[in-house]
């Protein structure tokens, strides 16, 4: 097999847990088929190991459209290159993979937005897209019109999370099922009050205003708190309407925490036979309940948990990626 000379874009990364990008540049430095590039396409180069892309800021605003300079004219003598971000810098004599983990700009009504076009025009251009899921595939290739060959899967790179061994706290990860959090209230702050349980919301911001005058009020934490709260948990509650990657309840279950999640397309696929899965928030309750106290549920569902993260680590999905590079310098070179 011969050995690939890989550009990788660490800008990429919309990961809170750690930077999925630089994850997974470590797990590919460590590969005797590999030789890695580091750059960056939107902030200057940190250090000695990563490459300096002249002129960055003037192409930036036009890699950001799919236009411009072919970045594998400055980056030479490269055999592929992987983006991840809102940069798509188009390339001239080799493949291009473009990483895609958030559909929330694909889901707009309107088809002429910026993430549409770009996409779309880099696809016409030779790029392939690669997404987290085949249900991510499935609504990508609707949206934009493109070919099953020109959307692959191949699973992403979770942050890693120490074992939690004594956690307490009832977690709940909110990602934009705001009024789904608030259909439960009620019911949580019960449970909550039963079982003298602590509760902590993850979120973004926008939560805060729907939170106010609530038990929850003062409850919400940032997600680039995510670790240290999963490190506190005893149960995972995730809420996501699948529009991202549920890295949040991959994490948890990495760490040892039994998780319940809200069933979407994607949170099926990803995480059926690992996390109890309802259909309502309302539902949750008694599948909290029962991982909360039942000893014997929590040991099968941990152990269950735990096997399937694995296949979200750095390196699990650095091998997936390299099997992609060099399938696809193979058949430029044919």
């Amino acid at each position: 097999m011969n050995r690939l000379r890989i550009a990788l874009d660490l800008d990429g990364s919309l990961e809170y847990l750690a930077n999925s990008m630089t994850d997974l540049a470590n797990a590919l430095e460590r590969r005797d088929d590999l030789d890695l590039v580091r750059f960056r396409s939107r902030s200057a180069s940190r250090g000695s190991n990563e490459v300096r892309v002249r002129a960055r800021r003037l192409y930036e605003p036009f890699w950001r459209h799919s236009w411009g300079p072919s970045i594998d004219d400055i980056i030479e003598g490269v055999d592929l290159v992987h983006v991840a971000g809102v940069a798509t810098p188009p390339t001239h004599r080799v493949p291009l993979v473009i990483s895609v983990d958030d559909l929330r700009p694909l889901r707009r009504r309107r088809s002429d937005t910026q993430r549409v076009v770009q996409l779309v025009r880099a696809v016409r251009r030779g790029a392939t897209l690669v997404v987290a899921s085949h249900a991510a595939r499935h609504e990508i290739q609707s949206m934009l019109g493109l070919e099953r060959s020109e959307v692959l899967v191949v699973k992403p790179v979770v942050g890693h999370v120490p074992l939690t061994r004594d956690g307490n706290h009832l977690v709940i990860s909110v990602a934009g099922e705001t009024r789904r959090l608030m259909e439960w209230v009620p019911a949580l702050q019960t449970f909550s009050q039963s079982r003298h349980a602590r509760v902590a919301v993850v979120g973004s911001n926008s939560l805060r205003s729907s939170l106010r005058g609530t038990f929850l009020d003062g409850h919400l934490l940032s997600r680039r708190q995510a670790a240290e709260v999963i490190a506190r948990a005893r149960v995972v509650v995730s809420l996501t309407d699948g529009a991202r990657f549920p890295s949040f309840a991959v994490a948890a279950l990495a760490a040892g925490v039994p998780t319940v999640a809200l069933a979407s397309t994607t949170v099926r696929e990803v995480l059926s036979g690992a996390a109890t899965l309802v259909e309502s928030p309302l539902d949750a309750l008694g599948a909290v309940e029962e991982l909360w106290e039942d000893s014997a549920t929590r040991r099968i569902c941990i152990a269950a948990g735990v096997a399937r993260a694995s296949d979200y680590s750095a390196p699990s999905v650095a091998s997936a990626y390299a099997q992609l590079y060099h399938a696809m310098s193979a058949s430029v070179s044919r």
